[in-house]
């Protein structure tokens, strides 16, 4: 990012947070999308009944550790290949 001026510098700001707002809707939806079909199965009340509460709670807890562990994982791997020499010297 040295060789760009301010105002592309701003863009691609710009650009990214985009990109990450719509990764972010996309997996928060997913989340909703998976829980929702996973636990809610009573269509009888306008609320969620206990079970279904707990359900929902304990997909999303598991979700999110499930996304950190990746996550994790995903940058202990960036930091091994970074700590690689380049091929080839």
């Amino acid at each position: 990012m040295d060789g760009l001026t301010a105002a592309e510098q701003r863009e691609f700001e710009s650009r990214m947070q985009k990109k990450q707002m719509k990764e972010f809707m996309g997996m928060f939806s997913h989340l909703v999308s998976h829980c929702f079909d996973a636990c809610v199965d009573d269509f009888t009340t306008k609320s969620l009944i206990q079970r279904e509460t707990g359900c929902v709670s304990r997909c999303v807890k598991k979700f999110m550790a499930g996304s950190e562990r990746i996550s994790q994982r995903f940058q202990e791997g960036q930091a091994q290949m970074m700590a690689q020499p380049p091929p080839g010297r």
